[in-house]
């Protein structure tokens, strides 16, 4: 079986945690720096789904985009709607075939699709 954990690229970890931990609500397994004042790569959960949140301009572009599938999309969107440090750039909708969904963007402009199943 093949697990794939997607990067993001961020620019400001206090900003960036507070809006994936605080704000969607995953919680950090683990942060690694080689010193103190270097910058972060760090593993972030909720439920099934993983990310990869890193300070290093190497290792990827900020602007991404992932999907993730859940089993209701509107009760993410119930959840996120009235939190003031979430962007939803597109609520619930089925402009894909065969899905219902709904788009976030986080502070460094990155795009997390969240998906359901119809």
């Amino acid at each position: 079986m093949q697990k794939v954990i997607p990067a993001f690229r961020i620019t400001d970890y206090p900003r960036s945690k507070k809006f994936y931990v605080e704000g969607l609500g995953f919680r950090v397994d683990w942060e690694h720096r080689f010193e103190p004042h270097f910058p972060v790569f760090l593993q972030i959960t909720k439920d099934d789904m993983t990310l990869y949140l890193t300070e290093h301009s190497g290792d990827c572009q900020v602007g991404g985009l992932i999907h993730f599938f859940v089993p209701d999309v509107d009760r993410w969107y119930d959840d996120l709607k009235h939190k003031p440090d979430i962007t939803i750039a597109e609520p619930p909708n089925e402009d894909l075939e065969g899905l219902r969904t709904m788009t976030v963007v986080d502070p460094d402009g990155n795009q997390l699709r969240i998906c359901t199943h119809l």
